[in-house]
């Protein structure tokens, strides 16, 4: 039975304009700010798939190697981030370095990435072709509308050789920064949730692994092309306030996320919509 602790996002947010973002209740945060890394190890997770993971971890690595291990969730990608600031958790597990590195310069954070763990591939889809060659002239191709991940779909494409990007635009490219279009494909920019229900609709759709399997689309089998674990800037990792990267509990649980039985974990569980992406953060 999962002990992991649900925060929702009105509920935490309430409490950190009540208390100032403060420790909150009795027991260890979990945070070595203070030196103390006697207690367990707190670590602020969103459920999917990372809490997933270090839930596995807990309950079967964890007491092996002498770690007190404590999961909390958090429903929002803000919370996690202003918690191990404020020493309310150890470290936290959601995030990629694009969006780590907007977030501590918008809000004055000092969050640092410890180690790699895993990838939650984008992909390209489709229900009228089943392969990359077999897009037509002037098709259309449906992509995330937000940020991080419209820049990464047409990075997406972009190498895989369908357009090119004007030089430097690659984490933040958007249509207008595309440079050649040889295909003159056309773009529908829609909510990343939306995009699978998106695929009736158009020729070619890029989806996020989440969302696909959700869909019950299986990446490793029905993309037509899939993001490549290797060298992506988009892996997700663990990550602690600046100063605590050699917490011994910190170090401890990264050797286990880049572990031989959760590589085993991920590539079991999640069929290729999560894909491992060991290594130590750049």
């Amino acid at each position: 039975m999962r002990t992991t602790v649900k925060y929702t996002a009105v509920a935490l947010a309430t409490g950190a304009l009540a208390l100032g973002l403060t420790a909150c209740g009795s027991g260890s945060s979990g945070s070595s700010a203070s030196g103390d890394t006697s207690g367990p190890l707190v670590v602020a997770a969103s459920p999917t798939p990372h809490a997933q993971i270090l839930d596995f971890v807990r309950d079967h690595l964890a007491k092996k190697a002498g770690l007190d291990l404590q999961v909390k969730e958090f429903s929002d990608y803000v919370l996690p981030n202003t918690a191990t600031e404020q020493g309310e958790v150890g470290a936290n597990f959601f995030q990629h370095k694009p969006y780590l590195d907007d977030f501590n310069k918008k809000n004055g954070t000092h969050i640092v990435p410890v180690v790699d763990v895993e990838l939650e591939p984008l992909g390209l889809y489709s229900h009228k072709i089943t392969s990359l060659g077999a897009l037509s002239d002037g098709a259309s191709v449906a992509v995330p509308n937000d940020t991080t991940n419209e820049a990464r779909a047409l990075s997406l494409l972009a190498d895989n050789g369908l357009i090119t990007l004007k030089p430097g635009t690659g984490q933040t490219a958007t249509p207008a920064d595309i440079a050649s279009n040889p295909k003159h494909l056309k773009f529908k920019e829609l909510e990343a949730a939306q995009l699978p229900r998106s695929l009736g609709d158009v020729d070619a759709g890029v989806v996020n692994g989440n969302y696909a399997i959700q869909a019950g689309l299986n990446p490793s089998k029905d993309a037509l092309v899939l993001e490549k674990a290797a060298g992506n800037p988009y892996a997700n990792f663990l990550a602690v306030k600046k100063g605590n990267e050699n917490d011994p509990r910190v170090r401890k649980l990264a050797e286990l996320l880049n572990s031989p039985e959760v590589k085993t974990y991920i590539q079991d569980t999640f069929k290729g919509a999560v894909i491992p992406a060991f290594g130590k953060a750049a």
